[in-house]
């Protein structure tokens, strides 16, 4: 199947490309994370780390998730519109976590010096047993669930198709305006708003183009080459390929998967011996 461009005009929220561009408006960023969480926050500092890619192809970098310091808690926001089934999220949750303290340790960072942090996986489908919007989860002791192990993680899994009314109504206008629907709320419609700002803006136009034609180079160019010489030989010549376009490894893993049709295992196994 031919890599397709989807036409920057139809963006929405839950595009990758454009969800990274509205989270990198500071105020949006903090207010969404506040919603959700129903907390207030200073300020926000985005984290530069080699888990992003570049935000424009000659500038400063669209990073694979929404990685950001608040009042000393790490928040990572992932956008996750395929659903891969409970499980598959369930080890990605645990894949984004690892990222952030193997961040903190390798900056110097003692165990005891790890902060808080949050994993948000936002979700326009239904996930678990399909009633619910929200799903928060810590790490408690199986023989007294009263007894928490205070290690400060916590992932979240906010989904639109839930059926409950458990979360707010503007977190629900929120999670509503993923699936397209309109809505009167205030935020959903600033956010809303900043998107049509721009799509008006030819340099972001450009460089979200310019950003597309290179990954669908990359893809071309790896079926090209299986069908002419083996899946193997051309997936040894797309992953460096990927890894020169600055892609993160876990990317690169989602490349090869829609490409190739690989497992995640094997997908996983074949970045971690090239890269």
């Amino acid at each position: 199947m031919k890599y397709r461009i989807k036409p920057w005009e139809e963006l929405t929220i839950t595009d990758d490309y454009m969800f990274k561009l509205v989270m990198r408006h500071p105020k949006i960023c903090k207010r969404l994370i506040e919603k959700i969480l129903h907390i207030k926050i200073k300020h926000i500092d985005y984290l530069d780390d080699e888990k992003s890619l570049k935000f424009r192809y000659a500038g400063k970098g669209i990073r694979l998730d929404v990685y950001v310091e608040g009042d000393d808690t790490i928040y990572d926001i992932e956008m996750q519109v395929r659903d891969y089934g409970d499980e598959e999220l369930a080890y990605r949750s645990r894949y984004y976590q690892s990222m952030i303290d193997v961040d903190a340790l390798a900056a110097g960072a003692d165990y005891k010096e790890l902060k808080k942090s949050y994993v948000i996986f936002l979700c326009p489908f239904a996930l678990f047993d399909g009633q619910r919007h929200l799903y928060s989860f810590r790490n408690i002791c199986l023989q007294d669930r009263n007894l928490e192990l205070n290690d400060g993680t916590n992932k979240i899994f906010l989904c639109s198709e839930g059926q409950l009314d458990d979360v707010s109504p503007d977190v629900k206008a929120f999670l509503d305006y993923m699936k397209g629907l309109p809505s009167g709320d205030t935020f959903v419609s600033e956010i809303d708003q900043f998107i049509k700002e721009i799509k008006v803006k030819e340099e972001e136009r450009v460089s979200y183009m310019t950003y597309e034609m290179k990954i669908r180079e990359a893809h071309d160019d790896g079926r090209a080459e299986g069908r002419a010489e083996g899946q193997i030989e051309a997936i040894s010549k797309t992953i460096p390929m990927l890894k020169k376009l600055k892609l993160s490894k876990d990317s690169a893993i989602q490349e090869l998967m829609d490409t190739y049709s690989l497992s995640h295992e094997k997908a996983q196994s074949l970045v971690n011996s090239i890269w």
